[in-house]
């Protein structure tokens, strides 16, 4: 009956977490590459989160949710996937068409191949065995819109249409982008940070890709999408994933004194 009761709450608990990080241009889940299941998404002071088990492979799909392409600069651990270079949004990225779902599942290795993202413990990660450690258990998308070379206008068609703007309501002007989270405080201090997880450099997946051009709108990406991680039982004493009552030591689990072993 106990056990019942733990899995129903559960899944209560999983589909009340929301499973995707939806932008205004694109949505992004996490998948586990084993089971084909989105992860949870936890949302806690504004920052999303997911709880990551070490040794399970994983794959980030994005979701471009507009009728334009978009660039998607896509970094794991603070570090670009395409190039290994310490991320920055100004970098290389995939390209989504309109309304297209992809899967990043690893480093770009060549334009056919990647080396799987795992969850692993932090002296396995790629940032750590490269000497960058301090950005692990973030993944970070920024997001793009496309350049449109401005329609002609003949002067007597811009003048009537600049007439026609005037009288019309001006809408206000959209904030700058920012950063959907940052990365949030370790109640535990040291203890946590020790033991924290990131991602490794895994077994070669097949992957191919094509270049193609892309003349970003703005310098500024127009939206960043970021999803923190960590292990379960760290995001549950974190404060972040609630507890439940498996999670709860149980003074009177069991029946008579059995003989010990």
């Amino acid at each position: 009956m106990k056990t019942w009761i733990t899995i129903v709450t559960t899944l209560i608990m999983a589909l009340l977490a929301p499973i995707a990080s939806a932008g205004q241009l694109a949505a992004v889940s996490i998948i586990n590459q084993a089971t084909g299941e989105r992860l949870p998404i936890w949302r806690h002071q504004g920052v999303n989160y997911v709880a990551g088990k070490p040794g399970d492979r994983y794959a980030i799909e994005i979701r471009n949710k507009t009728d334009e392409r978009v660039l998607s600069v896509l970094s794991v651990d603070g570090i670009n996937v395409l190039t290994g270079s310490t991320a920055s949004p100004a970098q290389a990225g995939y390209v989504l068409n309109t309304w297209q779902t992809m899967e990043v599942k690893g480093w770009r290795k060549n334009m056919d191949e990647v080396a799987a993202f795992y969850f692993s413990q932090l002296p396995d990660s790629y940032a750590a065995r490269t000497g960058r450690p301090d950005n692990v258990g973030v993944i970070g998308i920024a997001l793009f819109r496309e350049y449109v070379e401005p329609a002609y206008v003949r002067q007597e068609e811009y003048s009537r249409n600049s007439a026609a703007t005037a009288q019309a309501p001006v809408p206000s002007s959209a904030p700058a982008p920012a950063i959907t989270g940052s990365m949030a405080k370790r109640a535990d201090g040291a203890e946590l940070a020790d033991s924290r997880i990131g991602t490794g450099h895994g077994e070669r997946l097949p992957s191919a890709v094509r270049s193609t051009d892309f003349r970003r709108a703005t310098p500024m990406a127009n939206e960043i999408i970021s999803i923190h991680y960590d292990t379960y039982a760290h995001l549950v004493a974190r404060g972040i994933i609630p507890r439940t009552r498996h999670d709860q030591p149980n003074p009177f689990p069991g029946g008579f004194v059995p003989d010990p072993e």
